[in-house]
């Protein structure tokens, strides 16, 4: 298949719109959330302030200059947390208060995630999904392009439509399995889990989901920073399966040419906005975009922001 022209600057486009919150990032606007030492998040001031009405589990330490004067608040847990149950269990505490007491926190999902200094690296604490970008924790996921090939070599890409009445980006585009990575599962057994739950795809089929690395941004929401890193999975599927939704999450699934695939993220807002950085690396991977084209160093060296260890 001959590369597919004219695109790059609607993916540059994409690209810079799920990093609006590098500049927040690097402006020491935000106050760093440190544990034992070791910085694991992003919390805006207004938050922090929140977390502060708590002080048997918040505390708000100065960091020293090397010529003595203040320098960068942080926010840290008070010492008697010491363990990871002990502090999950007191900043559940805190966040079980300020949802039902302050209203925050809707879109509560009961699903943990690991809060460390690094994906290998084991958790200071364990946190509610929800309360994610509210810490500006880095959180991952796997995002899976399910595509086929045919006879003459040609590829397509499998397309969900999330559902009207998903809490989070309804009614857009996005792939044929994604999910956040949840605390005790590995990245494989979270890709056969959603596999089947979202779109009917067996075990042995989902075990063909072959790891071909991983994309990372930094947006800013009204909540909080995300910096985020999905982890990129190919699956090629036989071209006589159709997925089909299990769990009411996608409304339908669309086969769809990779060229207008290719157009529709570049000339719009209809897929769900990280999801644009996985096909675009899909893109490629698969030598479907070619370096003679001008951005093509700024577009592949873009789909990797922030710092994603």
């Amino acid at each position: 298949m001959q590369p597919l022209t004219g695109h790059i600057p609607g993916f540059l486009q994409r690209i810079a719109e799920v990093n609006n919150g590098l500049e927040d990032l690097t402006a020491g606007q935000l106050v760093p959330f440190q544990v034992d030492g070791q910085r694991l998040g992003y919390l805006k001031q207004d938050f922090m302030q929140k977390l502060l009405q708590f002080p048997s589990v918040f505390v708000l330490q100065q960091q020293q200059q090397a010529a003595g004067s203040s320098g960068q608040q942080t926010l840290t847990l008070a010492a008697e947390h010491a363990t990871m149950q002990q502090r999950s269990d007191a900043v559940a505490g805190v966040l079980d208060s300020l949802r039902k007491e302050q209203g925050m926190l809707t879109g509560w999902r009961d699903e943990l995630y690991p809060v460390s200094a690094a994906f290998d690296s084991p958790p200071a604490l364990l946190l509610e999904r929800a309360a994610a970008p509210f810490f500006g924790i880095r959180a991952y996921g796997v995002h899976v392009n399910g595509y086929v090939v045919a006879a003459d070599g040609s590829k397509k890409l499998w397309v969900a439509r999330r559902s009207k009445s998903k809490q989070t980006w309804p009614g857009k585009l996005d792939h044929i399995v994604a999910g956040g990575q949840p605390y005790g599962l590995s990245c494989a057994a979270n890709v056969a889990k959603e596999c089947w739950e979202e779109a009917g795809i067996p075990a042995e089929l989902a075990a063909a989901a072959a790891p071909v690395g991983f994309v990372s941004y930094v947006s800013m929401s009204e909540e909080g920073l995300k910096p985020d890193v999905l982890l990129c999975y190919d699956l090629q599927l036989p071209e006589d399966f159709v997925p089909q939704p299990q769990d009411g999450e996608v409304e339908e699934f669309m086969l769809r040419d990779l060229e207008k695939v290719a157009a529709t993220i570049s000339s719009s807002t209809e897929y769900k906005p990280n999801c644009c950085l996985v096909i675009i690396d899909f893109l490629v991977r698969h030598g479907l975009v070619a370096p003679e084209e001008a951005g093509y160093f700024r577009m592949v060296w873009g789909l990797r922001a922030g710092d994603p260890l």
